[in-house]
């Protein structure tokens, strides 16, 4: 069921995000100790806000694991899922029917698995199996708990040896983050708060964000998603460089609605020069073509202090939108709807 609370509820959990890696870094992880083994690959399965945190956690792992890491979203796992796979099970609610499914898959094919949720069914399956769950606090939305569904998978894997350095980069996370609010709270006006300026380039128009391969890509993922269950609104994104082999020839026609096209390009100083080439050159390409072309510098050193300062400033701008449309952006009643029925 959907947490009832106005507007003013998110920009509140938006503000706290940082507490949320604080809360995460004290967490105590021991229970999973006994799964510390080799393993062929590792499955992270969830869906909408609960899947986002396998998506960042995937794109971090892509230079750290030796082995492959995958993010499902679907009632049943990959063929190659068996007793040598780690299974992370992530619903923040505990009752996804896609996740509950998918977590009895991974029992039946014998893989290890860990669940992370607030409680629900899937709490109850993983303790009756005798598979540790690590309980995240409630009382929040899925795409308001970034932090809860992100920072403990990859504390986990740390704490099994399979990735190093994690705690340190949260740390760093959280001071950029703590630091970043102050620019873009709602106390700050558009002329000193990038993202209300961002969301006023939005508004009215259809945001196409893009991001960067190996860099920015989850993040733009994420902007997509918070634009549209936060301002109910279009969204679509795309990465460097693939972008450059198909979409950027679809700004020619219809003329009227590619005018109503937003881009907003997500920079990283770890892309590639090649793909900072790229990005110059496709700017050029839509000088003219579309409504207006802006950039979101990332900061920090870290990989996850570089994303989430993105994604930070992407969701107060969702917020932000979503307050000149005059929509509460927390209710999904579309998608409270599409359960209901599902249900039946």
């Amino acid at each position: 069921m959907a947490v009832e609370m106005g507007p003013e509820m998110m920009f509140e959990f938006l503000y706290n995000l940082p507490g949320q890696f604080e809360g995460c870094l004290k967490m105590d992880f021991s229970k999973v100790s006994g799964l510390k083994k080799e393993y062929a690959n590792i499955v992270v399965t969830g869906l909408g806000g609960s899947a986002i945190g396998g998506d960042i956690l995937r794109c971090y792992c892509q230079s750290r694991l030796r082995i492959p890491m995958v993010v499902n979203r679907d009632y049943v796992l990959p063929r190659f899922v068996g007793p040598d796979s780690l299974v992370l099970a992530v619903s923040y609610s505990g009752n996804t029917e896609e996740t509950l499914s998918a977590y009895e898959d991974a029992r039946e094919k014998g893989a290890s698995i860990i669940a992370f949720t607030t409680g629900g069914k899937l709490a109850e399956m993983a303790a009756l199996d005798s598979n540790p769950v690590i309980t995240i606090p409630g009382g929040l939305v899925p795409r308001a708990a970034t932090g809860y569904l992100f920072a403990p998978l990859v504390l986990v894997l740390e704490r099994l040896g399979l990735v190093s350095g994690a705690s340190e980069d949260l740390k760093e996370t959280v001071t950029v983050l703590t630091q970043l609010r102050e620019e873009i709270e709602p106390g700050r006006e558009e002329d000193s708060n990038r993202a209300r300026f961002i969301a006023s380039q939005l508004y009215q128009r259809i945001p196409v964000i893009w991001g960067c391969s190996s860099t920015s890509e989850v993040a733009a993922m994420r902007w997509k998603g918070q634009i549209n269950e936060n301002a109910k609104a279009p969204a679509y994104f795309n990465v460097f460089p693939e972008l450059n082999h198909n979409e950027i020839v679809g700004f020619e026609v219809p003329e009227d609605l590619v005018k109503k096209l937003a881009v907003i390009i997500l920079r990283d100083p770890d892309d590639h020069g090649r793909i900072t080439k790229r990005i110059e050159i496709t700017k050029d390409i839509l000088q003219g073509k579309v409504s207006s072309v802006a950039e979101v510098e990332a900061r920090g050193n870290s990989f996850l202090a570089k994303t989430y300062s993105l994604i930070y400033v992407g969701d107060y701008a969702s917020v932000y939108l979503a307050e000149l449309y005059g929509i509460n952006p927390t209710p999904v009643q579309v998608i409270d709807y599409l359960k209901a029925r599902m249900a039946e």
